[in-house]
């Protein structure tokens, strides 16, 4: 999977995780957004807590992490190394909860607008049931918060006979969304505008996985591990439109002294005006990112669709293992 090179608060949390907790994480890596002081983050599939209590530090006492997981054993884990976390940080400011995530509405305690970021690594794809997920995720999100979370994902979609596979399965394939699928439900359910972070394919070591795909007629069938951000913002439109607007990053937020990126075409230099669509100024203007930037502009005169808003395959490495081009991705 996909996941930020770990920063040094991060490298710093996890020092401070017991070992056991560290010994049953079976994750891949630590997928998590800028600015969390303070905000409440729900983790999807959240195991023996590991990335629990690394977002436990990096919230602070002030903030809440709530980790779900279907699995019982795992959660025993979490909770019975929760008092020595609680000595270890200062404060206990966690929850575990056993549950499926595509029934967090089972969960009485998740509230309705009351978490500011959602996590995830590898889970959803999981799921049977991904509208229920992301409808859920929605639910539960306050005004500007987002969905934060690395996932795997095809090109085309995988046939029901791959799907139905248990090796494939057991790779974490078989329930690979493919992307424009992923990108039509996550409109569906009301996040207007995904975002991908950062991407890299995926490469199929498993001479078994190998063979069966290529029996099956299925031999260009990619897979990619993606970020993805999905924010909560009902001022979104359906495509990137120009309304002349820019922004300015000041260089405030931690360890982005230089340059930010909100996504993967959207690196902003520290004092450097930057053109935006709408959509880029509205995530940026109304979230926790708002005084980290300043605005020029506003939605009085529009320009239009904003230039390079595109629908082909937004993966970088789209192509990195074929004999044909990478396919380059637009403003969407």
């Amino acid at each position: 999977m996909t996941a930020h090179v770990a920063n040094p608060s991060v490298n710093a949390a996890i020092s401070n995780i017991h070992p056991e907790v560290l010994k049953k994480y079976y994750g891949c890596g630590f997928c998590t957004p800028d600015i969390l002081e303070g905000k409440t983050v729900l983790d999807l599939g959240c195991g023996s807590g590991r990335d629990v209590y690394i977002a436990s530090q990096l919230v602070g006492p002030k903030g809440k992490v709530i980790g779900v997981d279907m699995t019982a054993e795992q959660l025993d884990t979490a909770r019975e190394y929760q008092p020595y976390h609680a000595e270890k940080f200062g404060y206990d400011n966690v929850e575990f909860h056993l549950g499926l995530i595509e029934k967090l509405d089972e969960i009485d305690s998740l509230e309705d607008g009351s978490v500011d970021i959602i996590i995830s690594n590898c889970v959803i794809n999981l799921c049977p049931d991904k509208e229920a997920v992301l409808r859920s995720c929605h639910r539960l999100l306050k005004e500007g918060g987002e969905l934060y979370f690395s996932d795997v994902y095809s090109n085309r979609r995988v046939p029901q006979s791959l799907r139905e596979d248990e090796v494939l399965w057991g790779e974490c394939l078989s329930g690979a969304l493919y992307w424009n699928d992923f990108h039509n439900l996550g409109k569906k359910c009301d996040f207007k505008d995904p975002r991908l972070v950062e991407d890299a394919p995926i490469t199929v070591n498993n001479r078994e996985v190998q063979e069966m795909i290529a029996k099956t007629g299925n031999g260009d069938l990619e897979f990619f591990s993606a970020t993805y951000r999905l924010m909560k913002l009902d001022c979104l439109e359906p495509f990137c439109e120009d309304y002349g607007q820019a922004v300015i990053y000041k260089g405030t937020i931690p360890r982005a002294e230089s340059g930010w990126a909100l996504d993967d075409h959207h690196y902003m230099e520290t004092g450097k005006v930057f053109p935006v669509c709408g959509n880029t100024w509205n995530m940026l203007k109304e979230t926790r990112f708002e005084e980290h930037f300043d605005f020029v502009g506003d939605f009085s005169n529009h320009y239009g669709i904003f230039d390079g808003c595109g629908t082909t395959i937004p993966y970088k490495s789209a192509g990195m293992n074929a004999d044909s081009a990478s396919a380059g991705g637009g403003c969407c």
